[in-house]
């Protein structure tokens, strides 16, 4: 209980700090990712003075990550009717081939530099390739998430590499996509001007003085105080989610949590049944089976779980306003941990060409979003490509803020589509089937065959785009 008491007050020193700083503010850091880093810097400074935090203040923090993971991604598809793929498709296809390139992409250009850069230069394995694209599209939780497969193949330090490979992206995505935000406005490339866009914020990022309006037509000046903050105002304060059951008989959010386990429980059966397989594969099948993780099977066991209930309860059960609260509520944690245990010592060995991936991702990106965006969407082509930069660098809430600044009352169809497309790219993507796939692959197959993989997926979307855009769809 010290341990959970300790993770406690540093995640609520985090939002305390981010309410206090001004320019944390204008970074738009989550208060999970400033505790994280607070409680690093704290166990840093620690060690270099000789005197160690107790062992007993951090129990249990590195495992965190690899069990909480597991809760966030059963709780993608729980509470929300199970839409018809011809629907999704329909709604978002521009989007979901967009953010396929861009997620490919990744993949591509971190095995491009291993292989023909990094890996000549430092001596570095081909699994190397797969730490930024598991940080930038999986995030904090999926790098924590793979600690299991980074110990079974025999990598237990590229488990560190990858968290700070997911902090170095979410600082980027922030830091670059405010820039990047400043750079679209003043070349009349948002489609819906927002008082809410404070030209300062993305100038001061840069470590530029604040840029002041030219007129009073241009894009906004101040970004209401309170948004800054992170408090919802009194009076526009949103529910939290439904109670659907009467608390005499089971409290609402230990009935969702029943929910939630169910899909665990589907997923781990769905890990012993890989486990089974993989002592009738030959070797190699045999690895990978037994090397992928078990998230994105929780995954699936939400969307089982989602799917038996939208044909056999009748007085729907299941509220995703609850489910989001308990979902956020676990990666919040999970982000706190998994940032203050990163072994600094472990990644200082390997942070030359951690950095060039990591800048080299960055560099994918805003390529994506300056140059191809604007040929993919026929409408809001820069709203549209933010949402992707922010989402394939961090979590799916950093693309909407970058959007939200852009784009604060929704009158684009970008969010929409952002949203929509969500429901295809996760299981595959965003932490999905091919992340948890492609690092066992990286080992096995080698950065060769994934970076022919990457590339041809990516010829694939490219090919679907084109398509849309000869037929004006």
């Amino acid at each position: 209980m010290l341990s959970f008491g300790c993770l406690c007050v540093l995640l609520g020193l985090g939002y305390w700090v981010r309410r206090k700083l001004v320019f944390l503010q204008k970074l738009f850091l989550p208060a999970s990712v400033i505790a994280g880093l607070l409680g690093l810097f704290v166990f840093q400074l620690a060690n270099g003075t000789g005197h160690p935090v107790p062992a007993t203040v951090s129990r249990g923090w590195s495992d965190l990550p690899s069990a909480l993971i597991n809760i966030v991604f059963a709780c993608l598809f729980l509470g929300t009717a199970l839409p018809k793929v011809s629907k999704v498709w329909k709604s978002c296809s521009r989007q979901l081939a967009y953010g396929q390139i861009v997620a490919w992409g990744q993949y591509a250009v971190g095995c491009f530099f291993v292989l023909l850069l990094l890996g000549p230069i430092f001596g570095l394995d081909d699994i190397f390739a797969g730490i930024m694209p598991v940080g930038f599209e999986g995030g904090h939780g999926t790098a924590g998430g793979m600690k299991e497969t980074f110990d079974r193949l025999g990598y237990p330090e590229l488990k560190d590499y990858a968290l700070a490979s997911a902090t170095g992206g979410i600082m980027g995505a922030i830091i670059v996509g405010m820039g990047l935000v400043n750079w679209a406005v003043r070349k009349g490339y948002v489609e819906k001007r927002s008082s809410a866009f404070v030209e300062a914020t993305s100038s001061s990022l840069a470590g530029q003085e604040a840029v002041r309006a030219e007129s009073d037509e241009d894009v906004a000046s101040t970004i209401d105080q309170a948004f800054a903050e992170g408090i919802i105002p009194v009076g526009k304060r949103p529910s939290a989610g439904k109670l659907t059951v009467s608390s005499d008989v089971i409290e609402s959010l230990s009935l969702h949590l029943v929910f939630v386990g169910a899909a665990i429980l589907l997923g781990w059966l769905m890990k012993q049944g890989l486990l089974l397989l993989a002592e009738r594969l030959p070797e190699t099948g045999a690895d990978i089976m037994g090397s992928f993780p078990l998230f994105p099977l929780c995954m699936l066991g939400g969307v089982a779980v989602q799917w038996m209930a939208d044909r056999f309860d009748k007085h729907e059960h299941m509220d995703h306003g609850l489910m989001l609260r308990i979902q956020n509520c676990a990666l919040d944690f999970l982000v706190v941990a998994a940032i203050a245990t990163i072994r600094l010592d472990v990644v200082a060995k390997g942070w030359i060409p951690l950095v060039v991936l990591i800048v080299a991702g960055i560099l994918w990106n805003v390529f994506c979003l300056v140059v191809l965006a604007r040929r993919a969407f026929k409408d809001a082509w820069f709203e549209r490509g933010i949402a992707e930069m922010g989402q394939s660098m961090g979590v799916t809430a950093t693309g909407l803020l970058l959007l939200r600044v852009v784009d604060p009352d929704y009158e684009t169809e970008a969010a929409e589509a952002f949203a929509a497309k969500q429901l295809l790219h996760e299981p595959f993507m965003g932490g999905g089937l091919w992340t948890g796939a492609a690092i066992p692959l990286l080992v096995l197959w080698g950065g060769w065959t994934i970076l022919g993989i990457a590339l041809a997926a990516m010829a694939i979307w490219a090919t679907v785009l084109y398509g849309m855009n000869r037929r004006g769809g």
